[in-house]
């Protein structure tokens, strides 16, 4: 093997990591929830599931994020 030849190969090993790391997605999970923000519920129910998705092997701010809405039993608004 030459010098050239083992410095691109090194080079490219050296930049592997990064390369990998870029290429990672945050998934945006929607939850539409037809109770009010402040109801108590509504948070049990949303931690029940943040729980779940941990159990799964998906964290937030890791791999994906979570958004929750409330329509606090408003039709029109959800």
């Amino acid at each position: 093997m030459r010098r050239r030849e083992f410095i691109t190969l090194l080079g490219g090993a050296a930049a592997w990591p990064f390369a990998a790391r870029a290429q990672q997605r945050i998934r945006r999970v929607g939850v539409l929830l037809g109770l009010a923000a402040d109801d108590p519920e509504s948070s049990r129910r949303v931690t029940v599931f943040a729980q779940t998705l941990q159990q799964l092997g998906w964290s937030e701010g890791r791999d994906l994020h979570v958004e929750s809405r409330w329509g606090a039993g408003d039709v029109g608004l959800m």
